[in-house]
């Protein structure tokens, strides 16, 4: 499974993961959870969230949040906050999504937006964490979505560890990707980066 740290049964980090794509089961999950079995073999907790196929409004450009600084949206209506908070308690965060016409499913963008505006008013508070985008595509647009979620990552001061090529895989029907050789053993490769990452933040 790669890196194996020392550290491994003293850890109590964890990585969130968000899924933009609505289909349970799908290949931007299956591509997380191959980089869970790596970052779980070294002692990481995990979690996987499905944002895509749910209710989650864009940005109402309110700027509310900049008044109260809180870190907590006034548009309450749908559970971007809880998302916000489960980031909050996370060391690494990886943001998965399909390629919609180039980008990110609507959902993502929601998230990324959202975010980005409440790290921003709300003390920086995905300063230093670890992020990692994740993006399957049936077949181009992928760096375009990967683009659109490291930029978030990189606004927000966040670590971004590096993989054997971009994190991306091929496949438009269910479990398609994992005949992505290539794309499989990046997001192998994902996991060690960050497992490493993370140990050797928090030593």
């Amino acid at each position: 499974m790669g890196f194996i740290s020392p550290l491994t049964y003293l850890c109590t980090m964890k990585v969130v993961a968000f899924l933009g794509s609505p289909r349970p089961n799908g290949n931007s999950e299956q591509m997380v959870r191959r980089v869970f079995g790596v970052l779980e073999s070294n002692g990481i907790k995990t979690e996987m969230i499905r944002v895509g196929g749910k209710p989650l409004h864009g940005c109402l450009a309110c700027m509310k949040c900049f008044e109260t600084r809180n870190g907590q949206c006034a548009n309450q209506t749908d559970d971007l906050n809880d998302y916000v908070e489960k980031m909050r308690e996370a060391d690494g965060i990886i943001l998965a999504s399909p390629t919609y016409f180039a980008d990110v499913s609507a959902e993502m963008k929601a998230l990324i937006d959202r975010t980005g505006m409440l790290t921003r008013s709300g003390g920086d508070f995905l300063r230093y964490k670890v992020g990692a985008a994740v993006i399957s595509a049936r077949r181009a647009g992928s760096t375009h979505a990967f683009d659109t979620i490291n930029h978030l990552f990189l606004a927000s001061q966040m670590i971004v560890p590096g993989s054997s090529y971009w994190n991306m895989g091929l496949g438009r029907l269910e479990g398609e990707v994992s005949e992505d050789e290539e794309g499989m053993d990046c997001m192998e490769t994902l996991g060690m980066n960050m497992a490493w990452l993370l140990h050797r933040i928090t030593e």
